[in-house]
């Protein structure tokens, strides 16, 4: 089985708790090695966040509940990097 790199989510979450918080929480689980969250739109009751983690070994399923216990919902996952190194992406013509 190959080892997940890093892995971009779209997530929504309560207001509390903070960015901060999530990323304290999620950087400190084991195989990451750096957090990401850009908040990108808030609503009356809610905030849409990106999260972006990278890490040696990230267990998907450990993310996912921590995400949960959050009290947030992981609406898509907008990236994965998997194998012995990230691969960054390249445009081509065809994306102008």
């Amino acid at each position: 089985m190959t080892d997940i790199k890093r892995i971009i989510l779209d997530v929504l979450k309560p207001h509390s708790p903070s960015i901060i918080e999530i990323a304290e929480r999620l950087g400190g689980l084991e195989g990451i090695t750096g957090v990401n969250i850009t908040l990108e739109e808030v609503d009356a009751e809610t905030d849409s966040i990106k999260i972006t983690i990278e890490g040696k070994n990230i267990n998907y399923a450990i993310v996912k509940k921590e995400i949960s216990e959050c009290g947030a919902v992981i609406h898509s996952i907008d990236g994965v990097s998997a194998g012995m190194k990230i691969i960054e992406e390249v445009n081509t013509p065809q994306d102008r």
